[in-house]
């Protein structure tokens, strides 16, 4: 047989990073060690157990009774997709709370299954709130409100207290992006009154990407059973999934086997370390590195009071560029941060600290390279 690839094909080596940009963080060494586990059966009752235990342990960490809650076999992004694809019919109209990138691309996928979408928008790093909300939920009479908690482009929080009442008193469903919130900085589902929530493995639970954790409660259950048809998209029907991920077990796709046992491990990680201990852990680099940030004169983009423990988006100072300095860190350091998304694009950098990454020697080895390095790239 010919070799159409023409050489030899090397065994894999992975360069060492520190993964300090808006996502995915490192994993734990545990973490990867239960993913280097041989799989078993999608069907084995062994794994049929680890499912239980996984919808589990994820009820705990969203604080949700929510019997209906899995990990979607697929990116946070298919998560995203699942709460618009299962609960929005064709006229809907959907409102939309845009203050970043990740609001846009929520309005895109309900506009891609035929809901009339509306939106309300704040400047990228502001909030929304409670009268804009009650404001624009009057006007627009939606069957559904979309928030995005944890806004990864601009690293802004928005408040909940008050929101599910809103809904109710509004009749719509609320639909919560809890992508870079979930495990590091306080969530309380039932207590917010959530409808649907979603959110990935690969931030706050520091496991690699390739999970997208779901939620939904029994009033967005009533409207996914009162469809006038079918979920249009087969692989993100839970109805379907229901039946896999309920007391059924009815085959419905192979699942990532091991993707459960790292996610397993990961939640395990953080119960044992206690949700509230986790949150502390994170405020307190948080602020530990936003001091270290302003004592080198950089400014920080989100008012103190909004921003993310997991996400901080800092200013590029006028004359740097902001990419250069970026590659020089990675190339030199296997340090990685991010740049700026959609209108933050080449004005902030973005620097994570979720979840395993969230330490004081991640926060000392950013500051000492901010302090050390940037001044090269001043002009």
């Amino acid at each position: 047989m010919v070799n159409t690839y023409g050489k030899k094909v090397s065994a894999l080596s992975v360069p060492e990073r520190l993964l300090l940009g808006p996502g995915p963080s490192n994993s734990h060494p545990l973490v990867l060690q239960a993913l280097a586990n041989q799989p078993v059966g999608h069907l084995d009752p062994y794994y049929i157990d680890l499912m239980a235990e996984v919808q589990a342990l994820l009820r705990h960490v969203w604080q949700t009774e929510n019997r209906l809650t899995l990990p979607m076999s697929g990116t946070g992004s298919a998560a995203m997709e699942a709460t618009i694809a299962n609960i929005v019919e064709p006229g809907d109209t959907v409102l939309v709370g845009i203050k970043g990138y990740f609001g846009n691309r929520l309005a895109d996928m309900a506009s891609r299954y035929q809901a009339k979408v509306q939106t309300i928008e704040k400047s990228w790093g502001e909030v929304f709130s409670i009268e804009e909300l009650e404001q624009a939920l009057n006007n627009y009479r939606p069957s559904v409100l979309a928030l995005v908690h944890a806004e990864t482009s601009t690293g802004v929080c928005q408040p909940m207290d008050g929101v599910g009442d809103l809904c109710r008193k509004y009749n719509c469903l609320l639909v919560l992006d809890t992508v870079t919130s979930l495990g590091s900085v306080p969530v309380f589902l039932d207590q917010w009154k959530v409808d649907l929530a979603y959110s990935c493995s690969q931030k706050g639970l520091s496991c690699p990407p390739g999970l997208g954790p779901f939620t939904m409660n029994k009033r967005a259950e009533e409207k996914l059973k009162n469809r006038k048809g079918k979920v249009p998209n087969w692989y993100l029907d839970v109805s379907l999934l229901n039946k896999y991920w309920g007391s059924d077990r009815v085959y419905h796709h192979t699942a990532p086997v091991n993707m459960n046992f790292g996610i397993r491990e990961s939640l395990r990680l953080l119960i044992d370390e206690g949700l509230e201990n986790s949150w502390k852990r994170h405020i307190k680099n948080a602020n530990l590195l936003w001091s270290g940030l302003e004592k080198l004169g950089l400014e920080l983009h989100v008012d103190e009071a909004y921003r993310l423990p997991t996400l901080t988006t800092v200013k590029i100072p006028d004359g740097v560029d902001g990419k250069a300095f970026s590659l020089h860190l990675l190339n030199s350091f296997g340090v990685e941060i991010g740049g700026g998304l959609g209108e933050l694009a080449g004005k902030v950098w973005r620097i994570g600290l979720m979840g395993y990454n969230s330490k004081k020697e991640n926060v000392d080895k950013i500051l000492n390279l901010f302090d050390t390095e940037l001044s090269r790239f001043k002009s």
